[in-house]
């Protein structure tokens, strides 16, 4: 059977277009407007004026969008003696919400590139654009669209510090943020429907496998989020397939006995050296780990 030409070329046309999405109202335009803000502050090492900085400005940000802003201050005592400030930064919608989801993003940026390719690269701070200054710009512009569009249950955002810091060879100095706030969690009784740890979501070439801890330790959690891509038409991007074990903020959380999963594209080809930077993340790659982090919140239509 032969086509006619003008079915045929529009067939054509149609298979090169990306199905269309039902969009959520967030926008991945204005996640990466904020990630590029937060870079321009510089280096994210706590205690440096880049971090002092940007913490502000997160404070800020979120103080124009969410219902209660406050923040967890310390100090922390290093392994190899010495000391640094840290501070995590929370915000929250809706805070008489008995149901409540957590979302947790690292603002702190590592204060070595140490995967870089010669002994000057490594010894130079991580910019950290999509590790995870893109984490960052996520939840402001979530908080963004919450502000005009309530969600269906409370949210918490947990901005975590000090997750990059020391040495994840033997644990130590990292994941210090979320170490303090699963001590340290501010609210009596405490059990979030479930929580997502956003990390390293902006990669131009993003793919995202299950996490081999979250699929032991939360799969129903797993189970909740990928659902969501896939009704999203995003199943090639949130892929339904385990990939290895990644120590992050949400093991400290899993151990207080909060069920949160770390949705993080551990294949970024820039990852740990002075390569990345804001050039490496996009608006797309954010818009569709946006959408799913805003449909697993907003009441449904």
């Amino acid at each position: 059977m032969q086509w006619p030409a003008l079915a045929l070329v529009c067939l054509i046309l149609a298979c090169d277009k990306e199905p269309q999405r039902a969009s959520t109202g967030f926008s991945g335009e204005s996640a990466l407007r904020h990630a590029t803000t937060l870079m321009s502050f510089g280096p994210r090492i706590p205690g440096t004026e880049g971090w002092r900085k940007s913490g502000d400005w997160i404070v800020e940000r979120m103080r124009e969008s969410a219902d209660t802003v406050f923040s967890q201050e310390w100090t922390h005592t290093l392994s190899k003696g010495g000391s640094i400030p840290q501070r995590n930064i929370i915000a929250r919608f809706r805070p008489d919400a008995t149901e409540r989801v957590l979302y947790v993003t690292h603002w702190d940026t590592r204060p070595v590139s140490e995967k870089g390719s010669t002994a000057a690269e490594r010894a130079l701070p991580l910019p950290g654009a999509n590790d995870n200054a893109a984490g960052v710009g996520l939840l402001i512009a979530l908080g963004e669209l919450l502000d005009s569009l309530p969600p269906a249950v409370g949210v918490d955002f947990l901005f975590v510090d000090g997750e990059d810091y020391g040495s994840f060879d033997n644990m130590t100095d990292v994941l210090i943020g979320s170490s303090f706030f699963a001590r340290n969690i501010p609210w009596p009784g405490y059990r979030p429907l479930f929580g997502v740890v956003w990390d390293m979501i902006g990669d131009r070439d993003l793919q995202i496998y299950q996490e081999i801890y979250s699929v032991r330790q939360a799969p129903e959690v797993v189970q909740r989020v990928w659902s969501a891509a896939a009704d999203l038409g995003l199943a090639n991007v949130f892929i339904p397939e385990q990939k290895m074990p990644i120590t992050d903020d949400h093991l400290p959380l899993l151990r207080a006995g909060l069920r949160v999963i770390d949705v993080i594209d551990i294949d970024f080809p820039d990852h740990h050296k002075p390569s990345d930077t804001i050039d490496k993340i996009s608006a797309e790659s954010l818009q569709k780990v946006g959408d799913v982090a805003a449909a697993l919140i907003l009441p449904r239509t």
